[in-house]
Order: structure tokens, then sequence, then C-alpha cells
């Protein structure tokens, strides 16, 4: 394989993965629980960005119940970002899987 060739097409992969997790940061996804009385908003990244709680499910006397939608509300964005990254690297990648190689590991495949 021509050594140039494979270095364009290195270089490409990287700024089609620069583009990928710029779109990722931008990108928002929300996950849900009880019905949809919580709410969980996470960027393509996984950056928790807001937690929206309806007042009705709200019970003093119950705050486990809270607590356990809360959690299962962000574990579900979280799913959906997840998923959302795998489609865009991938993407970028053209499916290569990079096996969690980071845009910094880019050059070592240059040697």
């Amino acid at each position: 394989m021509d050594p140039m060739k494979m270095l364009a097409q290195v270089q490409q992969m990287q700024e089609d993965m620069e583009a990928a997790q710029a779109e990722l940061e931008n990108a928002t996804v929300e996950g849900t629980a009880g019905g949809g009385v919580v709410k969980a908003t996470v960027t393509g990244q996984g950056e928790l960005r807001s937690v929206t709680i309806d007042p009705g499910v709200v019970d003093p006397s119950d705050v486990e119940t809270l607590e356990d939608l809360v959690v299962a509300a962000i574990s579900d964005a979280l799913r959906k970002a997840n998923a959302l990254k795998k489609d865009k690297l991938g993407a970028a990648t053209g499916g290569l899987d990079l096996g969690g190689m980071g845009l910094g590991d880019m050059g070592k495949l240059l040697g």
C-alpha cells in the first residue's frame, strides 16, 4: 500500500473524528423515567446538562423513589448518548474500531 495514500486516509479520518466530536459536544439527548416524570438531558459526550422533575412526583415521605427515578433517567440519557457517540464516531472512522483510541493517539498510527 502506498504510504502517502495511507497517511492521507489517516489525516482524513482524524479530521472526520474531530468534526464528529465537535458535533457530539453540541448534540443533546434526553433520557426519561417514570413515564416521563423525570427527564435528564446530556450532551453527546455524556455531560449532564439538566434534570427536570415533575412536581407531582415529589413525595417528601418517599424520597427514595424519586432518587431512583433520577438515576434511571440519567442512565437512560447516558445510554442514548453512548449510542449516538458510537454512531457518529463509527461513521467518522468508516466503522474501524480504534479500541477507545482518542484523537491524540491518531499520530501513533503513523509510527
